[in-house]
């Protein structure tokens, strides 16, 4: 159980920012549907794997992979600036990407 903990952490935090601030800009921005996608890479990569420890850490590895481009992207795009500060963006996928790789390498632990 303490395992998927991250990854549940992650996942709830990005749904519940999203749904009630919105990430980049306001809620209704588009843009934020990039933060749903890298739920949606680590669920089903969870799914795909069976939710066994070897799958789940190359799943988790891939939402933290996905969480570096959808920040990069923002940053290169200069997505949700002015309204969201680019240090919060900074900050808050810093977060989510250290939530999904610290849940990878748990993951990789157990399978080891």
């Amino acid at each position: 159980m303490e395992l998927r903990a991250l990854a549940l952490l992650a996942a709830l935090l990005v749904a519940w920012v999203n749904l009630a601030v919105g990430i980049i800009g306001e809620p209704d921005n588009p843009a934020n549907l990039m933060y749903a996608g890298v739920v949606v890479i680590g669920a089903l990569g969870g799914l795909l794997a069976r939710f066994r420890p070897a799958g789940m850490a190359r799943a988790m590895a891939a939402a933290a992979l996905a969480q570096l481009l959808v920040a990069a992207v923002t940053f290169v795009l200069d997505l949700g600036y002015p309204p969201t500060p680019r240090t919060s963006l900074l900050l808050f996928n810093s977060i989510l990407l250290a939530l999904w790789a610290g849940s990878a390498i748990l993951f990789r632990r157990a399978a080891a």
